[in-house]
């Protein structure tokens, strides 16, 4: 009787997922500040076609070398949110993906990176363009308890940077394996984009951040995830120990595996679940 409950319970939740309706957009929009067009990918879940209901949002960026299209094309994205939806394992949401690619051979090379440069604000382009411009678009609660940020790699770096510079937007931010601070080795500070990161390292910031700055990224429910065998690892355990430090609670986790989609594709459905629990408080 308990193999034939079993069996039914994963027969019910194979079917919930198979007829999950969820639907994937590439959006163009122009920006002034660039002056530039970008794209983004918008994951819209099941049901948002069917209901006037709104929805929280959760921001996921991709990591240097790739593009908009990167976690759903390589992370198995769209799939891993049909099911953490069907399941109950998470709220559904509205997820956005936006580009921060270059534009040299492998998505590299001039304007990639989430930071201001010179003639290229894409900080400043995110959050005064981008991001109010999907939030009018989709039906999102636009406040910040209903909002998250996520990201691999550089798009790691660019979650923790962009919760410590605007920790009033962000109800829960998690970076995976993050670029959290410049690599070992020479500097060349004349490279636009390694400025960049040093300028907006989130362990250079947490060393230097004052009480009343401290205070408020303790608003910030934080999720950071980085396998053992992750060449960044170093730079993240830093970040956990800074973080512990200064007294923001965070949830770290630190397990088998390397710097790789397969390993992404196992911490997606944890961020889910745990920036859901945020939404839901």
């Amino acid at each position: 009787m308990k193999q034939l409950i079993v069996t039914t319970l994963l027969t019910v939740a194979a079917a919930m997922t198979v007829s999950a309706q969820s639907r994937i957009e590439t959006i163009t929009l122009h920006s002034e500040i660039l002056n530039a067009d970008k794209d983004c990918t918008v994951y819209l879940p099941d049901g948002y076609d069917h209901t006037q209901e709104s929805y929280p949002v959760l921001y996921l960026l991709h990591g240097a070398s790739d593009t908009h299209t990167a976690w759903v094309e390589k992370g198995n994205m769209r799939q891993i949110a049909d099911e953490a939806f069907a399941s109950g394992a998470a709220r559904k949401m509205i997820v956005i993906m936006p580009d921060a690619s270059g534009e040299g051979p492998n998505h590299t090379g001039l304007h990639m990176g989430y930071f201001n440069v010179p003639d290229w604000e894409y900080e400043r382009f995110f959050f005064e363009e981008f991001m109010p411009d999907m939030e009018r678009r989709y039906r999102i609660i636009g406040d910040k308890q209903h909002r998250a940020i996520s990201g691999l790699s550089m798009g790691g770096g660019g979650t923790a940077a962009y919760a410590f510079h605007h920790p009033e937007l962000f109800s829960s931010a998690c970076p995976m394996s993050g670029l959290l601070d410049v690599p070992p080795g020479p500097r060349n500070y004349t490279d636009a984009l390694q400025k960049s990161l040093a300028d907006n390292s989130p362990v250079a910031t947490l060393r230097n951040m004052t009480e009343e700055q401290l205070n408020a990224v303790r608003s910030i429910r934080w999720w950071v995830d980085c396998g053992d065998d992750d060449f960044l690892w170093r730079s993240n355990v830093e970040f956990y120990t800074l973080m512990r430090e200064r007294n923001i609670p965070l949830q770290y986790r630190m397990r088998d595996g390397g710097h790789t989609w397969r390993y992404w594709q196992t911490v997606l459905p944890d961020v889910l679940t745990f920036v859901s629990n945020g939404f839901d408080k």
